[in-house]
């Protein structure tokens, strides 16, 4: 049995295949961190579904209730469509809450890969830690998970589009760090 056929019958994905995703990541995390909107909405599939939940904390026979599902109350539930409307506003400049804009750094790590049953989609999840400042002294931490679903694509130069994503917060309000006088 050759290396390809391995993996096939393991559930593996291709070394090649998950370094490739992996990248593709971390290239979303930069374009993110460095502003580049209208880069990064290009790598959203058309029929893109964006989701994160709102979560409480349940008692551990209630976890299947941790997380609101899709048609309930959500942070986000978004298409590409209202994405790009948000974009869009930001590239205004009258989005006060982004004026001055926040520096971010957007990072991305324990990322695991395996095949959906459609050819050359894949169901990535990961882990995020979002750092963001803003107005000097402001500085926010966000933590979570991601499960995303990406397809191979040549509409992008990155060969790969995001279909869904499911964001999990691991805590609803961000961690907040003030400097002390």
């Amino acid at each position: 049995m050759n290396d390809a056929t391995v993996a096939e019958h393991s559930g593996m994905v291709p070394i090649e295949c998950n370094i490739s995703i992996q990248n593709f990541l971390y290239t979303e995390a930069l374009l993110l961190g460095e502003r580049k909107f209208e880069d990064w909405l290009m790598l959203l599939a058309e029929d893109l579904s964006y989701f994160m939940p709102v979560r409480q904390n349940v008692s551990s026979r209630d976890l299947d209730k941790e997380a609101t599902s899709k048609g309930q109350l959500a942070l986000f539930d978004e298409t590409k469509t209202s994405l790009a409307m948000r974009v869009k506003r930001l590239a205004t400049g009258r989005a006060w809450a982004e004026e001055p804009p926040s520096r971010t750094c957007h990072i991305v790590s324990n990322v695991l890969v395996s095949q959906l049953p459609t050819e050359n989609e894949f169901q990535v999840t990961s882990c995020f830690l979002i750092y963001r400042t803003r107005l000097e002294r402001d500085l926010e931490i966000f933590a979570g998970k991601r499960l995303d679903k990406i397809r191979r694509t040549e509409r992008t130069s990155h060969g790969w589009e995001i279909f869904s994503r499911n964001i999990n917060l691991d805590q609803l309000y961000p961690v907040r760090a003030f400097e002390t006088v």
